[in-house]
């Protein structure tokens, strides 16, 4: 039998793709988040192997065409049902938006490559401030897509409690050590170099003794409520009075006993404005029954003609509901295409994707207050925001009791998408070191603790309420307060040392 060698150039390609493509595995729903370092680990062995820059360039984007092509596949379901487009078309959409992504590790690839011959013998160390850099463009470029970063993988393993620490993206440094790890003992066939995964480990399983979180002794009850109305009537006119009485029915028997009522993005289909009469009598309701009802609703300024995907709180005695006062928040980063269209001039023509219902929202102040919510403060966020840590950061502060997040995931049906937008969810719980509520139309409705462990969830696709009595905690993490600056630090220093004399005049520990 011929033996497979990574010498051979189709052979690196065929794994890379392979590799990046079984890299959805180690997300949710799967979650089997040692598979990461293995796969990165094969990326790292797979450029080291490449002789040219543009080999591994190829490299790297064939890796990026798995990783994203199995990993946002979810987005295929939007394209195609929403879309109003032909099949082969919807194909060719999602086709560009994975390569488009996939330019980014192939970028990462092509960098370290022109760049290890400063750095000889530890090459691979330089790598990780290069992904960075890269993930770091992925998530600003045309306002970001900052989806499936490596930190996500551990959101359930030992890795995972450094979220407090360093957050994600010290979490994605983590994977990437431990990958150089497992690469250089391959490379050099000397075992010693597996100390460093098992450092990386050992730190993680320390680090949550250092975690300055306490429990406050105060908790606060909160009822999520799924309503799972399909998609295709959310926006008919003829639904907004039975979308509306049908989350007031499933709330009702709930408004007693809880301190909170949550109804998911968009859940008041009628544009607020338009409809101070209901929403007076919400108000009226829930402060009769003294609970806040915390929903999304669509905002209207009619002088700038301007939308706004909202939260507006009802019922707060303290902040008494009104159209345009100051307790509520307006989502800032705003989803491409179901949102607002880029180039829009020349995009809204070519197809109905490009006109899909509320795809026109004007983006809300970049920092904005807590939501004051039956005296306590919410720092809130709509659907895709969840996934920008950096922002949210801006939005807490010592005196942010929860964390909340609202979002409509029916455009992307039974897949995977809304298992991952949950993980990234539970993610910023674990970083910021608050409590996380999650109320959503057709599923995941969900909250987890500062740590992010389940307290409970309703099922996709199941009209429901989630009860729960959530424990609040004290203190800062170190991530709330430094950032993502001690990551990007140590991985600077990483490749610093990587060039330091005693590994330039060495010769490379690779093929």
């Amino acid at each position: 039998m011929r033996r497979i060698s990574f010498r051979n150039p189709t052979v690196r390609y065929a794994v890379a793709a392979l590799s990046g493509a079984a890299m959805v595995l180690a997300y949710a729903p799967f979650s089997l988040g040692a598979l990461a370092p293995v796969a990165i680990a094969l990326l790292l062995l797979l450029l080291s192997y490449s002789q040219t820059g543009k080999q591994a360039l190829f490299t790297g984007f064939l890796f990026g065409l798995g990783w994203f092509g199995t990993g946002i596949s979810w987005v295929f379901v939007s394209i195609d049902r929403f879309g109003g487009m032909p099949f082969l078309a919807s194909l060719a959409v999602m086709f560009i938006l994975v390569a488009y992504l996939a330019l980014f590790p192939a970028l990462a690839a092509g960098l370290w490559f022109r760049l290890r011959r400063f750095n000889k013998r530890a090459a691979l160390l330089s790598f990780p401030i290069i992904w960075l850099l890269c993930e770091l463009a992925r998530g600003w470029f045309l306002t970001g897509f900052p989806w499936l970063t490596l930190g996500y993988t551990q959101t359930d393993t030992t890795l995972g409690q450094l979220a407090p620490h360093v957050g994600e993206v010290g979490i994605s440094v983590a994977v990437l050590l431990t990958a150089i790890g497992f690469a250089y003992t391959v490379l050099s066939k000397r075992l010693e170099w597996l100390s460093l995964p098992i450092a990386v480990y050992a730190l993680a399983w320390f680090s949550p003794m250092l975690n300055p979180m306490q429990l406050t002794g105060e908790t606060v009850s909160a009822a999520l409520v799924q309503g799972n109305i399909k998609q295709d009537l959310k926006w008919d006119p003829e639904q907004e009075w039975p979308n509306f009485i049908a989350y007031q029915d499933l709330s009702r028997p709930h408004y007693a006993n809880h301190d909170i009522v949550i109804w998911p993005e968009s859940a008041i289909t009628f544009i607020e404005p338009f409809a101070q009469g209901p929403l007076a009598d919400l108000d009226h309701r829930a402060r009769t029954h003294n609970t806040t009802i915390v929903s999304g609703v669509i905002d209207y300024q009619p002088e700038a003609r301007d939308f706004y995907n909202t939260i507006a709180v009802f019922g707060d005695t303290n902040a008494p509901y009104a159209w345009n006062n100051n307790n509520r928040y307006q989502k800032h980063n705003l989803l491409p295409i179901g949102e607002f269209v880029p180039f829009e001039d020349l995009l809204r023509p070519l197809a109905p994707l490009f006109n899909l219902p509320m795809s026109s929202f004007s983006r809300g102040n970049a920092v904005q207050p807590n939501l004051q919510v039956n005296g306590h403060q919410l720092a809130a966020n709509i659907c895709y925001e969840v996934a920008y840590s950096g922002y949210l950061r801006t939005q807490i502060n010592p005196e942010t009791d929860l964390l909340l997040t609202i979002s409509n995931d029916s455009w992307f049906g039974d897949s995977h998408g809304p298992h991952q937008h949950l993980e990234i969810a539970r993610m910023r719980a674990m970083e910021f070191g608050r409590p996380l509520l999650r109320a959503t139309n057709n599923g995941i409705t969900a909250a987890v603790d500062e740590r992010g462990y389940s307290l409970g969830r309703i099922a996709q696709f199941e009209p429901g309420v989630l009860s729960v009595e959530v424990a609040l905690v004290a203190g800062t993490t170190y991530y709330t307060r430094l950032g993502t600056w001690p990551a990007a630090l140590f991985a600077m220093l990483l490749a610093l040392y990587a060039v330091s004399p005693r590994f330039v005049t060495r010769k490379p520990p690779q093929a």
